[in-house]
């Protein structure tokens, strides 16, 4: 495949075949040279040809292969004219993360952390099949509470008033049709509320060792040393069966629209269809589920580090910082050719990342751009961003979302083979709490990048500037 470099993080694949407009790669020429071969970049040519696409099919530097799009993919379709594609959210729709803070520093909780991981372990249920918090609710109830998202959460005693204004959307999706999903979704996530889930989701308690924008961090509440919580999941067993059911619909109403695309994965509606608007009302009912999802957790650990450090909840000052979703399609306003356009903004694999002064951010949060939270793997470090002027101009606000995968987690738990993953993480100073020793081999540290790399990358390219990094201590897992 040609590239063509653009500037030193920016690659440009040409139009040729069926695109509809060029694919763009952020990445250094090193990343380029190790995925000269990669399928995912095959990916971004393909999605290149979504009928009614506009700019550019982008990819962040942690892309790797995916269902149809790839994972870390970026597309932005007309919103009267383009089309919809399940492939382009995923199955975990709305998988994101949320960063909390606290009033502690690591002095405090140091010897503690063997009772503190205990604690969150028991609290929050994690793994494949978990049922959480709160369980048996009925489908009527489980309606309610797509439609509400955070709000639900908030209206039965899981959140407070001020977490809604601290997550995107406010965590919820106005447009959510809880009739557009399946009984069968409903029936797989009527006791997923408040679990973590298995694959790469987590709660990682970790300290600020590093400071990069003392502003923004401080208008952030951020300080070195300080304990801080970061929590990925998504909408569970609700999500990915909407996203099955509709994958289905769509791709058997794919021909009656005489849609054609190079690989099938891809399969896409009109957004104005029936079905294209059956999928977006089922879709953002999945991702308020999962935002009342994280709202809950958030909660539980609240209670978990209260009974572990036997703190009243001042003294603790658990309170969100951001919460953005990564695996989600939204209608955003964004200039193309000098033109404000209405757009369906696929995001998979990639965070939301709006500049200062946007009007969708937060009043407290929009002079200094929108959070972005990008986890990265169990034994280096996360980091904290923020959106800039030029992703609104460059990548339709969008940024990446972690490290990415390395090798695929069939690779990861050969290399593991005979190691004692548990103690060398201990090592790097991590305590793990998981349900199998598997799910820590699919996971280890050599199976991601490190995502200092693909941080710098976008910061490198304007589209957003680092605040702060996270260094983990105590990591929960599936």
């Amino acid at each position: 495949m040609e590239f063509i470099k653009i500037h030193e993080h920016l690659w440009e694949i040409p139009r040729h075949g069926a695109m509809l407009v060029p694919g763009r790669v952020y990445a250094t020429a090193r990343m380029m040279e190790e995925m000269r071969d990669d399928p995912a970049l095959v990916q971004v040519a393909n999605v290149a040809c979504l009928p009614g696409i506009v700019g550019y099919s982008l990819a962040m530097p942690d892309i790797h292969w995916g269902y149809g799009f790839p994972i870390g993919g970026v597309a932005a379709t007309d919103a009267r004219h383009g089309v919809i594609s399940p492939g382009g959210v995923g199955y975990d729709i709305n998988c994101g993360v949320r960063l909390i803070r606290t009033n502690l520093r690591y002095k405090d909780v140091e010897s503690r952390v063997d009772r503190l991981a205990d604690a969150l372990f028991a609290a929050i249920p994690a793994g494949v099949g978990s049922h959480g918090a709160i369980p048996g609710l009925s489908t009527e109830e489980l309606k309610q509470l797509v439609a509400e998202g955070a709000l639900w959460a908030l209206r039965n005693g899981f959140a407070r008033p001020e977490d809604l204004q601290h997550i995107e959307e406010g965590g919820r999706l106005s447009s959510a049709d809880p009739e557009q999903v399946s009984d069968f979704a409903y029936n797989r996530g009527r006791k997923q509320i408040g679990t973590l889930g298995s694959g790469n989701h987590f709660l990682e308690v970790g300290r600020i060792d590093r400071i990069y924008d003392p502003k923004v961090a401080q208008a952030l509440g951020l300080e070195l040393e300080q304990v801080t919580v970061l929590i990925h999941s998504g909408s569970r067993g609700l999500g990915h069966q909407t996203c099955d059911d509709y994958l289905k619909v769509v791709g058997t109403a794919a021909a009656r629209y005489e849609i054609r695309l190079p690989d099938r994965q891809l399969a896409a509606v009109p957004i104005s269809s029936p079905e294209g608007q059956a999928y977006l009302g089922a879709m953002a009912a999945a991702a308020n589920f999962a935002w009342c999802n994280r709202q809950v957790m958030m909660h539980l650990a609240r209670k978990a580090f209260e009974q572990a450090l036997e703190l009243g909840p001042e003294d603790l000052g658990f309170s969100l910082i951001y919460d953005v979703c990564h695996n989600i399609a939204k209608f955003e306003e964004h200039v193309v050719d000098g033109e404000k356009r209405l757009l369906c903004v696929h995001r998979k694999g990639a965070t939301r990342a709006f500049g200062p002064g946007h009007p969708a951010l937060p009043e407290a949060l929009r002079p200094l751009g929108q959070p972005v939270l990008i986890p990265g793997d169990m034994g280096r470090y996360s980091f904290v961003l923020v959106g800039l002027e030029a992703a609104m101009r460059e990548t339709f606000g969008s940024s990446c979302h972690g490290a990415g995968r390395v090798m695929s987690r069939a690779q990861a738990k050969r290399q593991a083979r005979r190691r004692d993953l548990f103690a060398e993480l201990s090592a790097l100073g991590v305590t793990v709490r998981a349900q199998s020793r598997a799910g820590v081999a699919e996971e280890m540290p050599a199976a991601y990048k490190d995502v200092a790399e693909v941080v710098e990358v976008m910061e490198a390219a304007g589209v957003t500037r680092r605040v702060a990094r996270l260094k983990p201590f105590a990591v929960i897992k599936g």
